[in-house]
């Protein structure tokens, strides 16, 4: 079976809401392009949902982003959409549902704050428009307003956020950037993707996030649950 890597545009730059593109496969799996702003569902972070626009007019509403073989982003129409008649090489816009995924950058930049609120390692975690929720490893007591309170200091402070990229080599070395312990850093490549709010966080991560953390807004912990004797899950929301 032959695979194409898709060029990942949202790696450098997360605010893109469309781009043009064109298709190589569509058959159950899903719509294969050869570039996308489509985010996978990876890392915790939900995929992305959005539309293919077609030259000649037709349009393919997509409800998930997923990853497939060899680096391949894999679009999965709606279940009532048809795929008939569209065939290699057809050119298209694909367009995100930017309301959905600018939820997922707030939220995702949030729990880096949050991980710089809560020195303990990952052990899960989970993005969606809706909510976000990280779970820590740890046994002592976490208190929901001085976390609120700590989230709503670092987005006012308006620190930038930004990646570098350095070499699997570079992470070996430096295993403690890794604070994940169910998510490992995705490689294959020979870089890995360095997430850094300046002053605030610095660890691995591909995921989406804003560029500077006011863009944030006003995000509370919504509730703080015991899993475990280890696991403590802290639950972001939005403001109301």
């Amino acid at each position: 079976m032959t695979t194409q890597a898709t060029e990942d545009l949202f790696r450098e730059d997360a605010t893109l809401r469309e781009c043009t593109a064109t298709l190589l496969r569509a058959d159950e799996r899903g719509l294969l392009l050869d570039r996308t702003v489509f985010y996978p569902q990876g890392g915790g972070q939900a995929g992305d949902a959005g539309e293919l626009v077609f030259a000649d007019g037709r349009v393919i509403a997509i409800a998930d982003t997923k990853k497939g073989e060899g680096g391949e982003i894999l679009h999965i129409p709606a279940p009532d959409q048809s795929l008939d008649g569209l065939v290699p090489g057809l050119a298209l816009r694909a367009r995100i549902d930017w309301q959905r995924r600018f939820a997922h950058m707030r939220f995702h930049t949030a729990t880096h704050l949050l991980c710089a609120l809560v020195p303990h390692p990952v052990d899960g975690c989970s993005i969606t428009a809706g909510y976000a929720r990280l779970d820590f490893h740890m046994n002592e007591p976490l208190d929901k307003e001085a976390l609120t309170a700590g989230i709503a200091r670092l987005v006012a402070e308006a620190h930038p956020v930004g990646h570098d990229w350095i070499s699997d080599a570079d992470l070996d070395a430096n295993p403690g950037l890794v604070r994940s312990m169910s998510v490992q850093p995705p490689r294959g490549t020979g870089r890995v993707r360095l997430l850094k709010i300046e002053g605030v966080d610095l660890q691995p991560c591909g995921g989406t996030h804003v560029s500077n953390t006011s863009e944030i807004g006003q995000v509370v912990v919504t509730k703080i649950e015991k899993k475990s004797a280890m696991t403590r899950r802290v639950v972001l929301g939005f403001a109301t």
